[in-house]
């Protein structure tokens, strides 16, 4: 599933075309696209054609573009497989290609904005904005918590609610009411590098450990939106269509019976949540982190 890095980087791909852009066609060919705007699709077609985009948010693995009533947001969760492609006025249909959106930038002239999914797990939808502290954000999103890389997280209440909590620090870290954008592969990678066992109790941990954990998270975030995002097969793409390139430069995830890179030994692959967790029993043991 795209994480924070992924969905950020079409989140960026799509502002310079899309922001002042006005909305000229909607088509919807698969309803099953529309899975979040319970109305249906020719109230999310009203919705939008003639309207324009004001600008283009994210939190955690949500992304909006506001509308230029000031009230409501086309919102996109790309599920698992999910894409916002920009594409010419004319391009032939993509393969899984669920919804096209035409649009006319005063800069860039026409354009497509195209959501195809081949699991049909996403969905697009028409929302209403609402106060969520300082800013706005849709109702379907003001459930999730901030993200590590948001200015406005606060890491002592994220301490403070780890001390509460007997989970194991990863399950922690994928609750996205607590602390949002950080999906399989990342949380992986951060326990790695912070030393600290997926097992490990949340409660367990020192402050220092939750300071270097938060650290690590930033980090590792960071140096995948660089990359432009972790993928595997070309289902995550950026608008352009192209893949991300973080899957370099793994220490874990996807690393089973390969040597530790930082102590030699092999990467252990447990289940987790119908899932998979990847670590080093030797460098992260099911202990408090030590200081």
């Amino acid at each position: 599933m795209p994480e924070l890095p992924e969905v950020e980087v079409v989140r960026a791909g799509l502002e310079p075309a899309a922001v002042g852009a006005v909305i000229t066609g909607v088509s919807v060919f698969d309803e099953r696209a529309l899975t979040r705007h319970v109305p249906g699709a020719s109230d999310f077609v009203a919705r939008l054609e003639g309207r324009s985009f004001t600008a283009t948010s994210r939190r955690g693995k949500f992304l909006w573009l506001p509308l230029d009533d000031g009230d409501s947001a086309l919102i996109a969760h790309l599920g698992m497989s999910g894409q916002m492609l920009l594409r010419a006025p004319d391009a032939t249909a993509e393969r899984h290609e669920r919804v096209r959106i035409g649009i006319e930038h005063p800069v860039h002239g026409e354009l497509a904005i195209v959501f195809a999914d081949q699991r049909t797990f996403g969905s697009l939808a028409v929302d209403a904005l609402v106060a969520d502290g300082p800013s706005r954000v849709p109702t379907q999103v003001r459930h999730i918590a901030r993200d590590p890389l948001d200015a406005a997280f606060d890491d002592r209440a994220f301490r403070a609610a780890l001390s509460r909590r007997r989970s194991a620090i990863k399950r922690v870290l994928l609750d996205q009411s607590l602390i949002s954008g950080i999906g399989n592969i990342y949380a992986d990678e951060s326990l790695w590098a912070a030393r600290i066992h997926p097992e490990t109790s949340a409660d367990a941990l020192s402050t220092r450990a939750v300071h270097r954990l938060l650290a690590e998270v930033r980090l590792v975030l960071t140096r995948a939106l660089a990359e432009g995002g972790t993928s595997f097969d070309a289902q995550y793409v950026n608008v352009n269509g192209q893949a991300g390139y973080f899957a370099r430069h793994l220490h874990a995830y996807g690393r089973a019976g390969q040597p530790c890179e930082r102590c030699g030994g092999p990467i252990r692959r447990e289940p987790f949540m119908n899932r998979s967790s990847f670590f080093c029993p030797r460098c992260q043991r099911v202990k408090p982190a030590a200081d």
